[in-house]
C-alpha cells in the first residue's frame, strides 16, 4: 500500500505544479489575472515614461553652474576678437611733455624747498625767514608784545658748555655782547659744536645751537658704545688724545671732551686734553679726533679683504 501510493501522489503534486507555478520572471500569468497584469503594466509605463524623458531632457540640455561662462547667441566663439582703439579726431594735439616745458631757475627751485622745509642751513632765506629760528614755533606772550621762540624738536639735545662776555672797542666807547660755545647730538652717533655771539645770552645760545646744527658730524661705534680704535686731534693750539674703553668703564674724559662724547652717545671711552684749556679749541680738537676713526667693515672694503684678516 504505502509503495503503491507513493506514484499517485507524485503525479497529483506534478498536475499541481503545472497549474500554479507561473512562469518564470513575470509577476502573473494572463490566463489567470488578465485584468490585474494589464492594470500594472499600464501603471508601469506610465511611471517610467517621465523618467525616460527626462534624462533624455537632461542629456540635451546640460545644467549650468556659477563657475560656467554663458556666451551670448550673436558672439562668434570660433573666431578671435581684437581690440579695435577708435580713431583720433581731427585737430587732435597730444599734451607737451613735463621735460620740454620752460627750466627752473636755482632761485625758484631754493625758494619752493624753503616754502616746504623751511630756510636752508646756508644762511640764506629767498623768503624773508629767520634763518636762526630754525623750525621752531615763534608765538606772543603778554600783553606787552614779548616774543618767545620754542625750543626746536628734531631729536637734538643742546648743552651749554661755556658762556663768556666779550667786549668790543668802538669810537664811542666798549660794546658788550655774549658769546656761547653749545654741543648738540641725539645720543645716537651724531654730534656737533657751534659758536654763536649776541646782546643777549638767550639770543647767543640759539645762534650757537643753529650753528652746530650745521656742523653735525658721524661718531664711529662699536656694540660696546666705544670707539673702534685710538685716534689724536688737535685744533689751533689744543690737543685731544682719545682711546676705547671696555664695557662699564664709563666716559674717563673732562671739560668739552666729555659733553661731547656725551652727547654723541658714547659710553666707555677715555679722554685726555693737552696743551690747552681752551673749551672751544678742546670741543673742536674732538670733532677732529672723531673724524678720522674709521670701522672695521670699511677699511676691510677698501683693502679688499675679509675683516678677520685685519685681526692677523
Amino acid at each position: 500500500m504505502a509503495v503503491s501510493a507513493t506514484p499517485s501522489s507524485l503525479s497529483s503534486f506534478s498536475s499541481l505544479s503545472l497549474y500554479t507555478t507561473p512562469p518564470r520572471f513575470s509577476l502573473f500569468t494572463q490566463t489567470q489575472f488578465p485584468s490585474l497584469s494589464s492594470t500594472l503594466s499600464l501603471s508601469l509605463s506610465t511611471k517610467l515614461k517621465p523618467i525616460k524623458a527626462q534624462e533624455q531632457e537632461e542629456e540635451q540640455q546640460p545644467t549650468i553652474t556659477d563657475q560656467d561662462t554663458i556666451f551670448l547667441a550673436n558672439d562668434d566663439l570660433d573666431g578671435v576678437s581684437t581690440f579695435d582703439p577708435p580713431e583720433i579726431p581731427e585737430g587732435y594735439e597730444p599734451p607737451p611733455s613735463f621735460d620740454d616745458g620752460p627750466q627752473e631757475t636755482e632761485d625758484e627751485i631754493a625758494a619752493a624747498y624753503e616754502e616746504l622745509y623751511g630756510p636752508a642751513y646756508s644762511g640764506v632765506s629767498l623768503l624773508g625767514n629767520d634763518i636762526y629760528v630754525m623750525d621752531s614755533k615763534v608765538k606772543k606772550t603778554g600783553a606787552l608784545g614779548k616774543i618767545k621762540k620754542e625750543k626746536v624738536r628734531d631729536g637734538f639735545d643742546e648743552r651749554v658748555i661755556q658762556v663768556r662776555r666779550v667786549t668790543k672797542v668802538v669810537k664811542g666807547g666798549k660794546q658788550l655782547h655774549f658769546r656761547a660755545v653749545v654741543v648738540v647730538g641725539d645720543k645716537k652717533g651724531q654730534v656737533g659744536v657751534g659758536v654763536g655771539k649776541a646782546k643777549e645770552v638767550v639770543a647767543a645760545v640759539q645762534k650757537s645751537a643753529t650753528n652746530a646744527r650745521r656742523n653735525i658730524v658721524t661718531v664711529p661705534m662699536t656694540k660696546y658704545s666705544t670707539f673702534p680704535h685710538r685716534a689724536d686731534g688737535d685744533y689751533g693750539a689744543a690737543k685731544v688724545m682719545l682711546r676705547p674703553a671696555s664695557p662699564g668703564t664709563g666716559v674717563i674724559a673732562g671739560g668739552a671732551v666729555r659733553i661731547v662724547l656725551e652727547m654723541a652717545g658714547v659710553e666707555n671711552a677715555l679722554g685726555k686734553q693737552l696743551g690747552s684749556n681752551n673749551a672751544l679749541n678742546n670741543a673742536r680738537a674732538t670733532v677732529v679726533a672723531v673724524q678720522q676713526m674709521r670701522q672695521f667693515s670699511e677699511v676691510a672694503r677698501d683693502r679688499g679683504i675679509p675683516m678677520e684678516e685685519l685681526w692677523k
